[in-house]
């Protein structure tokens, strides 16, 4: 009787206190567990579920010795809590899609206005302007934001690349050509590896500048080497054609350089002290 005396008696697997320790604190059997670990303080348990659920009131927790969910049941709400939750747990589920909708709203509203700009900064400014008054406003909508689009997939047009390619594919067959861009001299022992500059965030937040500033670099290139020509927009233009190419150029011209001096490049021998070598000797 004794034994059995002591397999019924409460046990708290929370505080480890049994029902001798304090008679008022109210007990619950919350799953299928047996024995010792049957029994637990409803306040215990509370503080414990509470730790697990981190704040979140509606996460699901279950006993950690035989898996079993706990009833949690909550008392009714009065008619004005209830209408509140209700409105929270909408805006709840609501404001992800709202706050991306501002976001989206924003870049294309940002695009828009840099297209305009663009426009009157390749047109100039009263042309620009009139421009984009004799045109229907549903058609600048649509095209304002495509211009920083375009820009953008034409910088990520690598051309030098495959010049690049086909330069150093075909030079042998014409050697007059294959000094031009080897001035390092010595004949490539091997094929260096190439990294890829896109899979680099910093190479992608430059391109993504350098395609921005592509209209005013054009218009200042333009300026500085085609003052004669009247028309603002052949102007910049030609201007932004002959940065592109002066750019490629120099790039090519660089990385050819540092293509060769990869290629080049010779791994020494260690150099061995006389001490060292007599010692192992």
């Amino acid at each position: 009787m004794a034994v059995q005396r002591e397999e019924e008696r409460k046990t708290c697997w929370v505080c480890f206190a049994t029902e001798d320790d304090d008679t008022s604190t109210p007990w619950v059997r919350p799953c299928r567990c047996r024995g010792t670990t049957k029994w637990v303080h409803q306040f215990c348990l509370q503080r414990w579920i509470d730790e697990k659920q981190k704040g979140k009131s509606t996460t699901k927790v279950a006993c950690p010795q035989c898996n079993t969910e706990y009833i949690i049941v909550f008392p009714k709400l009065g008619p004005v809590v209830y209408v509140m939750d209700i409105v929270d747990r909408i805006i709840y589920k609501v404001c992800p899609f709202v706050a991306g909708g501002i976001v989206v709203g924003s870049v294309y509203w940002t695009a828009v206005t840099y297209g305009a700009i663009t426009v009157m900064q390749v047109l100039g400014h009263k042309e620009g302007l009139n421009v984009m008054e004799g045109v229907d406003p549903i058609f600048l909508l649509i095209c304002l934001p495509i211009i920083p689009v375009v820009l953008i997939l034409g910088k990520m047009c690598r051309w030098e690349d495959y010049v690049l390619r086909l330069w150093r594919k075909h030079v042998a067959k014409i050697p007059f050509l294959q000094n031009i861009l080897s001035s390092v001299g010595a004949r490539n022992l091997r094929v260096p590896a190439e990294t890829v500059p896109l899979s680099d965030p910093i190479s992608a937040t430059r391109m993504l500048c350098g395609a921005l500033i592509m209209p005013t670099i054009a218009t200042i290139m333009g300026k500085i080497m085609l003052g004669s020509v009247h028309s603002n927009f052949q102007r910049t233009l030609l201007g932004g054609v002959a940065f592109t190419i002066l750019k490629g150029a120099l790039k090519i011209y660089y990385k050819q350089q540092q293509y060769l001096r990869q290629a080049n490049r010779v791994i020494k021998d260690y150099p061995m002290e006389d001490n060292t070598t007599s010692s192992s000797v």
